[in-house]
């Protein structure tokens, strides 16, 4: 038995792979944004496999697939984030676009088992 299966989905190793890039996106931002944007992007990044983590810890399918629906909702909310580090200049349009190609491939990964679950519902 693993005692881990988080650590099997594709969606989960995606979204720890998103938490790296986040961090190290963050990292020169302005000092002013330390406890303000760059905290709110990481807990929202950190956010995503910690509920992919604990949805798939023994638990049943529709407890699951609402654990999925909080890491859904803080890919929206880094997704809203990231856009305004765009809009505000801390990134640039080249960074912009490789962090929201791997935060969308994420997200479909995470819809996709989402829509697995609920379909093995029916």
């Amino acid at each position: 038995m693993n005692k881990s299966p988080h650590k099997n989905l594709e969606a989960w190793k995606n979204a720890m792979l998103l938490v790296e890039q986040v961090y190290k996106l963050t990292l020169d931002f302005p000092n002013e944004e330390k406890f303000g944007l760059v905290s709110q992007m990481r807990r929202a990044a950190v956010s995503v496999p910690s509920n992919l983590a604990e949805g798939a810890a023994n638990r049943t399918k529709n407890q699951f697939v609402h654990f999925l629906s909080i890491s859904l909702g803080s890919l929206a909310e880094l997704d809203t984030q990231i856009e305004l580090c765009k809009n505000l200049g801390y990134i640039n349009d080249d960074s912009f676009q490789q962090i929201i190609i791997h935060l969308d491939k994420t997200k479909a990964l995470v819809f996709g088992l989402r829509k697995s679950l609920e379909k093995n519902e029916k």
